[in-house]
């Protein structure tokens, strides 16, 4: 048991992104396509964590001309180049499932001061 700790602390990152549930981020993903990568960026509300360690995730929700999309980020990925808050929102929950049947106004969160 040791040995696969010891092997999952080499794959973590030097510096974790700090941002919580319902923060409004940016992140920028590093696409491969062919021989040449670039870096797209992909705003959204993050709705939901999970795990820890070496497999955490985090879910970003964005509305696409007007349809719901959501994404689901390795934090520790080599492709995860940074992650930006753009704002922090005020949540009383830990997974924020509810926003998907809201659309327009009732699909924003207030801003954490």
């Amino acid at each position: 048991m040791d040995a696969i700790k010891l092997m999952s602390q080499d794959s973590l990152k030097a510096e974790k992104p700090v941002f919580e549930i319902g923060d409004t981020v940016r992140v920028h993903v590093r696409i491969v396509e062919g021989s040449r990568s670039r870096v797209q960026v992909y705003e959204g509300i993050v709705i939901a964590m999970k795990h820890g360690g070496v497999s955490e995730t985090f879910t970003v929700r964005r509305t696409s001309y007007g349809v719901g999309v959501e994404r689901v980020f390795p934090v520790n990925s080599p492709n995860v180049e940074k992650v930006e808050v753009v704002r922090h929102g005020q949540v009383r929950r830990a997974k924020l499932y509810f926003l998907r049947q809201r659309t327009g106004k009732s699909a924003k969160l207030k801003e954490r001061i």
